[in-house]
């Protein structure tokens, strides 16, 4: 993408007000007393409609504990939690499950597709526990636009790693979700199909208008979001707007090296 596109489109997808996802104060501690840990400490952050963040930090830093609050999979010790307006906190477990089914879709490190089932039932598999029987149009639409026309019945052995991930990412799109969470979505692929990769999450946001957030340790990965987000010890320790590989890895520099001081 060329810096002119690029800055145009962020131009139109940052300038909204309205809020994806939000974070109020929100605290999530691990342990009992005496053998405690504060994944996070009393972060408060919004997520615009159709923009694409990209979260990162030291290890340890809480980023996982962030994706896990946010997209509702893990609910935090104190602080409130917003997928639009609807409160997170204020839910069972049943409706919280369902609200993940209708609104939010998930990508992951390692693809976790059914070995036994083909691609398209893989992709099928969201609509089906929702309780739709899926149209096979739908679901063979989807691989096709992310250039698996071909693969619709191969189970998951008969394909590459970025074949599988991009299986996994019509999986999280079949739904039409409001929000895409993806922890290290290119963190099994080479570098050239993590590029990929990441190439077709920034379309889902320039051509759907949905919302990305992101957990990565790579700065080439986090350039194609619009802004990245550093956490340190469980807190907000900055952001980039319209970030670039080596403006990222000189943030992650002086926040691994002041993690290190830390811990002395």
């Amino acid at each position: 993408m060329t810096g002119a596109r690029r800055s145009a489109t962020l131009m139109s997808v940052t300038t909204t007000s309205e809020q994806a996802v939000r974070l109020h104060d929100v605290r999530r501690v691990y342990g009992s007393k005496g053998a405690t840990v504060n994944a996070l400490d009393g972060v408060s952050i919004d997520f615009g409609v159709g923009t694409f963040t990209a979260v990162m930090g030291p290890s340890g830093s809480g980023k996982s504990t962030l994706l896990q609050c946010a997209a509702g999979l893990d609910r935090p010790t104190s602080g409130d939690v917003f997928i639009g307006t609807t409160r997170l906190n204020d839910l069972s477990e049943t409706k919280l499950t369902l609200l993940r089914r209708q609104k939010i879709g998930f990508v992951f490190q390692q693809f976790n597709l059914l070995p036994s089932l083909t691609a398209e039932l893989n992709v099928a598999l969201p609509l089906m526990l929702a309780g739709r029987r899926p149209k096979r149009s739908e679901t063979r639409g989807v691989l096709a636009s992310l250039g698996l026309g071909e693969r619709t019945k191969h189970r998951p052995s008969e394909m590459s790693g970025g074949q599988q991930q991009r299986v996994a990412i019509a999986r999280a799109l079949i739904t039409k979700p409001e929000v895409l969470f993806a922890d290290e979505p290119t963190g099994a692929l080479d570098s050239t199909t993590g590029r990929e990769i990441l190439v077709l999450l920034r379309s889902v946001v320039d051509k759907h208008g949905q919302t990305v957030i992101m957990v990565t340790h790579d700065p080439v990965a986090a350039s194609f979001a619009d802004r990245v987000v550093f956490l340190s010890d469980g807190r907000l320790a900055g952001e980039l707007q319209n970030p670039t590989p080596q403006a990222v890895a000189e943030r992650m520099t002086l926040l691994e090296v002041a993690s290190i001081g830390t811990t002395k």
